[in-house]
């Protein structure tokens, strides 16, 4: 009777070990599988209505599942981890003590439609029509310009912006983008500067060019860490993931948004641009250790361009004769910088997109493209005076008489 006694007491504590044991996600049972709410639920259904066996039986489900959802983790990374959210919370708690302090911190941030709306510049499109019927010409010229500079195809635009100009006789008259960024200007003249053959002031405004850009661009990327809205219920690390995954696209979307429009045209690779100018510029001063970097920088962004490579061919080969070292034919350290963290946050976006965005939990959205509504905005935003097309349309449009064109702001600039 006593080795009865013993057996079933070892054998009780045998099945409560078993309760209690650690569950892999990879291993666990599938059967065994469902929401612990459920399973909980349902056992406290069984316990009031006194079914004892079948509650018991649902109980020690839940606890099971329970364990599995907290002990199932991998520990080795956890140092890590708690050093990475550590820093998360140090900038959080910084953010949140200049939200008590500073008022602009205290203001709504707005949708990441509104913002892409601000970034393609579509209050322009509305501005320069309200502009023209408040009869404020010059504004609606400058308010068109704009628009244009960032959507050069937007070819209602341009029909408008030769209207106005020649209602105002200022065919000839410089446009002003009210939103050029200030190294743009510095760009061109640098390349004008190229151009005629002063190849020292080049240089000067071009350096000064490029260090202004790399300033725009690291506010840019600083700005692409505002609020974002979470309107769906997710896990932990999917609900991580798809807030970094809308600030990755943001910041890719930096280096689009900051490119500067000449003429009518995008200045493709424009950080490498300005390399390009520089080599051929330094060259021409016999600089040639600034030069030799210069077109090492270029190939960090081209690296098949070869015309450039034969400069560096011909760099290497008179090496001696110009005192040149191994590290005057490496990059330069912000061109680098700016390569690896440009070409880092492409590959992650991708990797986002390759990998997140099938799964159900993430909601990962596709960029949009620059906004070029091909209606133009409704007359009821502008005082009800019937549509916006045929209220000036109907009246005059035949062909402007405006003798300027939109791409003849300035030219495209020649690359050496």
């Amino acid at each position: 009777m006593a080795r009865t006694a013993w057996g079933l007491l070892w054998l009780l504590l045998g099945s409560a070990g078993a309760q209690y044991e650690k569950y892999s996600f990879r291993g666990f049972p599938p059967e065994d599988l469902m929401p612990l709410a459920a399973a909980y639920g349902h056992a406290l259904e069984q316990y009031e209505g006194e079914s004892w066996r079948e509650s018991a039986r649902y109980l020690e489900a839940a606890l099971r599942l329970h364990r599995l959802l907290r002990d199932s983790e991998h520990e080795d990374e956890w140092a890590r981890e708690l050093q990475l959210f550590g820093h998360v919370l140090e900038r959080a708690a910084c953010l949140r003590r200049c939200k008590r302090s500073l008022p602009a911190f205290q203001v709504p941030y707005p949708p990441r439609q509104l913002l892409r709306d601000f970034q393609s510049r579509l209050p322009y499109q509305y501005l320069h029509y309200a502009q023209f019927k408040a009869n404020r010409l010059e504004k609606a010229v400058a308010a068109a310009y704009t628009f244009l500079q960032r959507n050069p195809k937007h070819e209602l635009t341009a029909k408008y912006l030769n209207y106005y100009r020649g209602l105002l006789d200022a065919a000839e008259e410089p446009l002003t983008d009210l939103e050029a960024q200030p190294y743009e200007a510095v760009f061109l003249r640098a390349v004008k500067l190229y151009n005629s053959g002063d190849f020292r002031g080049s240089t000067e405004d071009m350096e000064r060019a490029l260090a202004e850009y790399l300033a725009v661009f690291a506010r840019c990327l600083a700005g692409c860490e505002g609020a974002h809205e979470q309107v769906d219920f997710k896990d932990f690390y999917p609900s991580i993931a798809d807030l970094f995954a809308e600030s990755l696209q943001c910041k890719v979307d930096c280096e689009t948004n900051l490119t500067p429009n000449v003429g009518g045209y995008f200045v493709e690779k424009f950080v490498a641009t300005m390399y390009h100018y520089l080599q051929f510029a330094y060259y021409k001063l016999n600089d040639v250790r600034q030069a030799a970097r210069s077109a090492a920088s270029y190939m960090l962004f081209d690296p098949a361009d070869s015309v450039m490579q034969q400069n560096l061919v011909y760099y290497r080969f008179h090496r001696a004769r110009w005192g040149l070292e191994e590290e005057d034919f490496q990059p330069r350290e912000e061109a680098v910088l700016y390569h690896n963290q440009t070409a880092e946050l492409r590959e992650l976006l991708d990797f986002a997109h390759m990998y997140l965005q099938s799964d159900d939990e993430m909601e990962l959205e596709e960029p949009e493209p620059p906004t070029e509504p091909e209606e133009p905005p409704s007359d009821a935003e502008f005082e009800g005076e019937g549509d916006y097309e045929e209220s000036i349309y109907a009246d005059w449009w035949q062909e402007p008489d405006a003798k300027g064109d939109e791409a003849e702001a300035e030219p495209e600039p020649e690359l050496p």
